[in-house]
């Protein structure tokens, strides 16, 4: 029977563990399933011959006893405030402190700090100086370079100067920290071969330059003199960001010089189904927290499987690509199929897959017919402003992942619970259409991947807004809609299609809502939601609402950056009783 990793002092007694090699610290509680970005990186940990502790969620807020009972790693503290940004999780688009956590036991708020990954590493820094400290996750990855937080309305240095971490660790960590336990068991780990390493970020005393092979940014000081310094970083770090192959990007800060080493390249399937880990997981909350009350986050996700991972779509108020990369890495038909029936052996479940999925449902082994043409590429997005030629969008591998894991024993119901990219669906070329297998694959989703209803996400209906998000025009989403019904119709299915707006974007006023409002009505959709629109680093409208003007162009931009504002855009979608506004 596979054990958890130990959490308790206890529990490295049971193991006869006098020592261990890595603790990793993390915001969430410890929910040991691929889901779970801290239980992925202790099994592949583990998986390379190291003893792993978790630490979930310890008290910064009284004798700091929860540090201290696991003793000292012999190698390194990894750190990482969970799957969310500690901000995102604790406050609403409007600063409003949230009243629940779904990565907490009893969804219960106040189990971590903000800022969580400054904290917990100020902290074992203090406690422990001489012992190596890697930060990682969503909120260190995305904070990696100087970055405007909305949530202290400053414009902060790399995460790593705040906490004072060693090293950082941005994107999907495996390969990364795999080569860091290799460098562990040849007695190679020091601070000059981590430095080599792909996809790690560190501050030198001594980096020298080059200016052929690297991309070197504006200093940070020199971006608070002046915001137009921040934009020419910004335009060159997503350009950077969005090739395949990339150069090292270095800024200065004093006399210390931040180093971003280039990604890893984009996992092929094997790497993928290597670092699948389902069938070394436990599948389950540790333990501990049964008396504590579910994990909604686990709830939610627990008869999921994710497929793919990346996006292309390029959307501006998202950080997906900046993650986990612009291109897609796909797991193998074998492996996802695997994972199926490993769900179906679980006792919790009950014949219902709620999402064979990813950031968008329908990317699965896509990438571009020609990939000399996308190492070259820089574009933002694959799909807009139009969908690009080279893209195989070909949704033949996911209409028959989807008909296959409908028939392994045990699985009554597949419904895909990701949002649907539905601009790559529709076409005016059948020959398109058929060589896609684009209706094909609609009529599937509609006739048996449908639970009701369709998460679709056209964010708003007024064309200068949606070109901002960097979103396809309204009309295309009404086709997909209209599409939708149809096919619905013929199926005899009672089945909706429920749209995501955002509320507050840039470029976005208050008459534009009332435009939405008007659009929603007139087309007869059924809209639960018009999200408040947060900034978050390193999304392009998150540059374009700290700046005022757009990045690339110099353009003013208008932003709703007060509460009122914010709040009235959001609830003038909801009102019917408005007065017109001008």
């Amino acid at each position: 029977m596979k054990h958890f990793l130990p959490i308790t002092k206890q529990e490295l007694d049971y193991l006869g563990w006098d020592y261990v090699d890595i603790i990793l610290i993390t915001g969430d509680s410890y929910v040991d399933h691929p889901s779970f970005g801290v239980a992925v990186i202790g099994r592949i940990l583990q998986r390379e011959g190291l003893r792993v502790a978790i630490l979930p969620q310890p008290n910064w807020q009284d004798d700091l006893r929860d540090f201290k009972k696991l003793g000292t790693p012999r190698y390194f503290f990894g750190i990482t405030a969970g799957n969310m940004d500690s901000m995102v999780n604790h406050y609403t688009a409007y600063n409003r402190l949230r009243s629940d956590d779904a990565y907490t036991a009893g969804n219960q708020a106040g189990f971590r700090p903000d800022y969580a990954t400054v904290v917990y590493t100020k902290i074992v820094k203090e406690l422990y100086p001489n012992t190596t400290v890697i930060i990682g996750g969503v909120e260190a990855s995305m904070r990696r370079l100087s970055h405007y937080d909305y949530w202290s309305d400053r414009f902060k240095p790399s995460i790593l100067v705040d906490s004072g971490a060693d090293f950082l660790v941005y994107g999907m960590a495996e390969k990364p920290i795999q080569k860091i336990a290799q460098l562990i068991q040849n007695n190679e780990f020091n601070t000059e071969n981590i430095q080599k390493i792909p996809q790690i970020v560190f501050l030198s005393e001594n980096h020298r330059a080059n200016q052929e092979q690297e991309l070197i940014l504006l200093s940070f000081e020199k971006e608070l003199e002046n915001k137009k310094n921040y934009a020419k970083n910004f335009c060159a770090f997503e350009r950077e960001s969005n090739k395949k192959a990339q150069r090292i990007i270095t800024q200065n800060y004093g006399s210390r010089i931040l180093v971003q080493n280039p990604p890893y390249p984009t996992l092929t399937s094997k790497e993928m189904d290597d670092f699948a880990l389902f069938d070394e997981m436990r599948y389950a909350p540790h333990p501990k927290y049964l008396k504590r009350g579910d994990i909604a986050a686990w709830e939610m996700i627990k008869n999921s499987i994710t497929i793919h991972r990346g996006c292309f779509g390029g959307c501006s108020f998202c950080a997906i690509s900046a993650h986990q990369g612009k291109h897609i890495a796909s797991r193998s038909e074998e492996s996802v199929l695997k994972e199926v029936k490993y769900l179906t052996e679980q006792t919790y479940f009950k014949g219902h897959i709620t999402d064979l999925g990813a950031p968008s449902a329908n990317m699965y082994q896509m990438k571009g017919k020609e990939e000399k043409y996308c190492n070259i590429c820089h574009r933002y997005s694959c799909l807009y402003p139009s969908i690009c030629k080279n893209l195989n969008r070909s949704h033949k591998p996911l209409l028959g992942l989807y008909q296959k894991a409908s028939q392994v024993a045990g699985v009554k119901q597949v419904t895909i619970g990701s949002g649907i990219r539905f601009d790559m669906l529709l076409t005016d070329d059948e020959k398109i259409d058929k060589k896609n297998s684009l209706t094909e694959y609609f009529e599937e989703v509609v006739k048996h991947h449908v639970s009701g209803r369709l998460k679709v996400a056209p964010e708003h209906s007024v064309t200068h807004v949606l070109q901002t998000m960097r979103k396809p025009n309204f009309d295309i989403f009404l086709q997909f809609y209209n599409k939708f019904l149809q096919l619905s119709n013929k199926h005899n299915k009672n089945q909706q299609i429920i749209p995501y707006f955002i509320s507050g974007h840039p470029n976005c006023r208050i008459i534009d809502m009332e435009q939405l409002r008007k659009d929603v009505a007139n087309n007869h959709l059924i809209s639960e939601q018009a999200q408040g629109f947060t900034p978050t680093p390193m999304t392009y409208a998150t540059a374009i609402y700290y700046l005022g003007f757009d990045p690339y162009t110099g353009k003013t931009v208008y932003s709703a950056n007060c509460y009122d504002a914010k709040k009235d855009q959001n609830g003038y979608f909801f009102s019917s009783s408005k007065k017109s506004y001008k």
